[in-house]
């Protein structure tokens, strides 16, 4: 195996360690990434980069830890019951960050995720420690210096082998948060399937007690990190955890006219949707458009399974789009996100035709500028629905989308350029306080006014106020 690159910092609190009787073992997602090769993977850092080091050390106690620690900066406490300290300004710059702990036993005491009492032991043999872990590729370790590799439940064969597979059958469970852990690792290392044992495991959990924070953070990775996030939502349908998320359950099997979605059904055209949002990421810097990007392929024909019908053999889905709004607020609802995320989502869920419509409706100036302010006032612009609208017409197996041809989609842009609508609605022109200047007091019809103002805006592009209000007097002369 490969060295792994260490900091010169950590290996100067690693020797100081070392020194005082102590042994330091590097853990987590950063061995298991190095295992599978280094990276990168989509929505990851490049090969080499790590931004987050977690050192477990064994054989100090937690106050002899903290002297040590000490010498190397200010020593900050981010679980002192769970017995983890950072130090501020270990490394010149924000990142990486690291963490160290002492191993622990989480002994049950409770019902629930959180019904357990920890037990820092640094005496615990790594075996046993890493046994409360939830993957065997999860619970390697390298030992700093020397990068010797402990691996006592088989994680790296596991890896080369392509399986995901629990640590401790017994412990797995303990967190049914974990039953979302697998999906999205299933999503970002689509060459890893869990094993039968552990899709047993997975069905088994209740995922109801679960804080919408904890939920919605895995999706987040699911859809941010995961190289093709179909897989990790596939994994949650085998294994019965959809359930926990009736809005998306409801498209599996809800069929599709042939014509426009010879692909399949609602739920394998979405997952066809999202791995091509995921594709299209922009990446870092980028990351709340590119959720938001993500939520909204997820959600997008959230209304079809409500509004699927057969007419003269043809499949239709009317209004699915409008229809689509209540179901994502929900699902999100249920996430726990925040009031900005759903109100973008929403907005694009409501809006994601309009790209092919307007071209094939040869829809008005005045048509786009009413989208560009409805999306404005969702926080979202033209150029975010385009790209929620490339993804839905490149999820999709016809002719066009497998030629990655989207002839509506370049012109609804080249029509958004025009109008210099790409990044934001116009703002209104004509103000209350012009209307005060005209000699009209504040009242019941004064916001009648103001929404004549604004379709006259809309539909001839004008941006002096003036200009708006002649012609609304001239049309209102009383």
């Amino acid at each position: 195996m490969k060295p792994i690159d260490i900091p010169p910092e950590l290996l100067a609190v690693a020797d100081a360690i070392s020194l005082a009787g102590g042994r330091s073992l590097l853990v987590g997602g950063t061995v298991r990434d190095h295992l599978l090769g280094g990276l990168p993977r989509a929505g990851t850092e490049a090969p080499g980069e790590v931004d987050d080091y977690d050192v477990e050390v064994y054989g100090l106690e937690l106050a002899r830890l903290e002297e040590v620690l000490a010498v190397f900066g200010e020593v900050i406490s981010v679980g002192r019951s769970f017995g983890v300290f950072m130090v501020k300004g270990l490394f010149p710059g924000p990142v990486p960050a690291c963490s160290f702990s002492l191993p622990r036993r989480d002994n049950k005491v409770g019902q629930g995720h959180r019904g357990f009492q920890v037990e820092l032991d640094p005496e615990l043999d790594f075996k046993e420690a890493a046994r409360r872990r939830d993957l065997t590729m999860n619970s390697m370790a390298l030992e700093i210096p020397g990068g010797h590799l402990e691996d006592p439940h088989g994680g790296q064969a596991d890896i080369e082998a392509g399986v995901m597979r629990a640590t401790d059958a017994g412990h797995f469970s303990e967190d049914p948060l974990r039953g979302l852990r697998v999906a999205q690792f299933a999503a970002r290392f689509p060459g890893l399937r869990p094993d039968d044992e552990l899709v047993r495991l997975c069905a088994a959990l209740d995922l109801a007690e679960l804080p919408g924070e904890r939920l919605l953070e895995e999706f987040r990775k699911l859809l941010l990190k995961g190289e093709k996030p179909s897989v990790g939502l596939e994994v949650l349908r085998t294994t019965g955890l959809l359930r926990f998320f009736p809005e998306l359950e409801s498209m599996v099997g809800v069929p599709q006219d042939a014509q426009w979605h010879p692909e399949g059904t609602v739920w394998e055209h979405t997952l066809m949707v999202v791995d091509e949002a995921a594709a299209a990421r922009l990446g870092a810097g980028s990351e709340e458009e590119d959720l938001i990007v993500m939520f909204s392929a997820l959600c997008h024909d959230l209304g079809k399974p409500a509004t699927t019908v057969e007419v003269d053999g043809r499949i239709r889905s009317p209004n699915h789009e409008r229809e689509g709004m209540e179901p994502t607020r929900e699902f999100l609802g249920r996430l726990m996100a925040s009031s900005a995320l759903v109100a973008a989502v929403e907005v694009l869920v409501q809006d994601h035709l309009a790209p092919a419509n307007f071209t094939s409706q040869n829809a008005s100036a005045r048509a786009y500028r009413r989208l560009a302010r409805r999306l404005d006032a969702g926080g979202m612009n033209a150029r975010v629905l385009f790209r929620l609208a490339q993804a839905d017409h490149f999820g999709r197996g016809t002719a066009d989308a497998l030629a990655r041809e989207f002839p509506a989609g370049t012109e609804f842009l080249r029509q958004v350029e025009l109008l210099e609508l790409e990044d934001a609605g116009e703002p209104d022109v004509v103000l209350g306080r012009h209307l005060i200047d005209r000699g009209l007091a504040p009242g019941p019809g004064f916001g009648e006014v103001l929404d004549r103002c604004r379709e006259i805006q809309d539909e001839t592009g004008w941006k002096s106020p003036e200009e708006i209000l002649e012609r609304y007097f001239s049309e209102n002369p009383g």
